[in-house]
């Protein structure tokens, strides 16, 4: 699975941001001072500053104190950063660019003042607090993400594991068939063998993608049931139809298959009478109309007064799981119930 690229931000980010913020800030002084000049001076010096305690707020004293629920250390040493900056930022203006070191406020002063000092270190708090902000948005943001594709490695991954539980029981009753008709020298051989290889390709090499194609679906059902028939000879009746254009539809890989595998593991492996198997598949506009019967166990005489557990083991868990993985609730419905001895599942879903 190829995951959500992220917006990465970069040394150049940064600078792009300080550079807007300066000009910005420069402008809007410029004009509540009417002096272009001496705002550009003032935001030359107080940007190092706002830039300072940003970044010793957000990749120091946060990680440092407020990560490890130091609180009280924290506002002590941002309180202490901002009124140390805000003393430099009084002696670097008062002796590099004016006496006059705060022209926006009630009064002109030429000392270090307490109001001097709240007023500018509000200032200051204001910049930290909004870089802060988007720090912790832009880390938010990538948390949520990181979550998000872990979520869906944990889903493809567990869609994976279920898509390789179509039971090894066939392969090795399919084999141990070979084997008997091998010593026999049946001319049936050589079929069974390349339908089952031609299984088995499918299944290992194409069943990777999120989606498969229908048609190739079909054609393993079909290579499917064929190695089945052989097993059971004539006992085994199969009725397949087919109703719309399947071309350019998709599907979940090896969905159909557990069905059908399903069928023959839980009601046609288990009786040994003659049975016979009902599968359609209908396409209507964009969705799959999927039917498929199949008797019930035979019951003993001794077995009709017990109550008989209902079949279909994880085979059926293990697709109701896989669409409820792989599916939105709207794309796809299905109906499992027992009438008259026979098994008989009805499945919607979109392709």
């Amino acid at each position: 699975m190829e995951p959500r690229k992220l917006f990465i931000i970069t040394l150049r980010h940064h600078v792009i941001f300080w550079l807007i913020y300066f000009l910005f800030n420069t402008f809007r002084w410029g004009r509540y001072f009417n002096d272009f000049m001496y705002s550009f001076k003032t935001n030359l010096i107080g940007f190092p500053i706002h830039i300072f305690l940003a970044y010793l707020n957000i990749y120091y004293l946060m990680p440092k104190f407020v990560f490890k629920r130091k609180y009280n250390i924290y506002i002590l040493f941002v309180i202490l950063a901002l009124l140390a900056m805000v003393f430099l930022k009084f002696n670097l203006t008062y002796y590099l660019i004016s006496n006059d070191v705060w022209p926006e406020g009630p009064q002109q002063i030429n000392q270090f003042t307490m109001d001097y000092a709240i007023d500018m270190m509000i200032g200051e708090l204001y910049v930290v607090t909004f870089v802060t902000a988007i720090k912790i948005t832009m880390d938010w943001i990538k948390e949520h993400k990181r979550l998000i594709d872990l979520e869906k490695v944990q889903l493809e991954t567990e869609l994976l594991f279920l898509r390789s539980q179509v039971s090894p029981h066939f392969f090795f009753n399919t084999l141990n068939n070979i084997y008997s008709l091998a010593i026999e020298k049946s001319e049936k051989t050589p079929k069974i063998i390349l339908k089952l290889s031609e299984l088995m390709r499918y299944i290992l090499y194409e069943t990777g993608n999120k989606r498969q194609s229908l048609e190739k679906e079909i054609l393993c059902i079909q290579n499917y049931i064929e190695l089945e028939r052989m097993r059971h000879g004539e006992l085994l009746e199969v009725n397949m139809d087919m109703a719309g254009n399947i071309m350019g539809k998709k599907i979940a890989p090896i969905l159909l298959l557990s069905f059908v595998e399903n069928a023959f593991k839980h009601g046609i492996d288990k009786n040994i009478y003659e049975v016979k198997l009902d599968i359609s598949f209908e396409i209507k506009e964009n969705f799959l109309y999927f039917k498929i019967t199949n008797p019930t166990p035979a019951v003993s005489i001794y077995e009709k007064n017990k109550i008989i557990p209902n079949f279909g083991g994880i085979g059926l868990t293990n697709v109701k799981k896989r669409l409820e993985l792989g599916y939105r609730k709207e794309d796809y419905d299905l109906s499992i119930e027992t009438i008259n001895n026979l098994f008989i599942v009805n499945l919607k879903i979109k392709v």
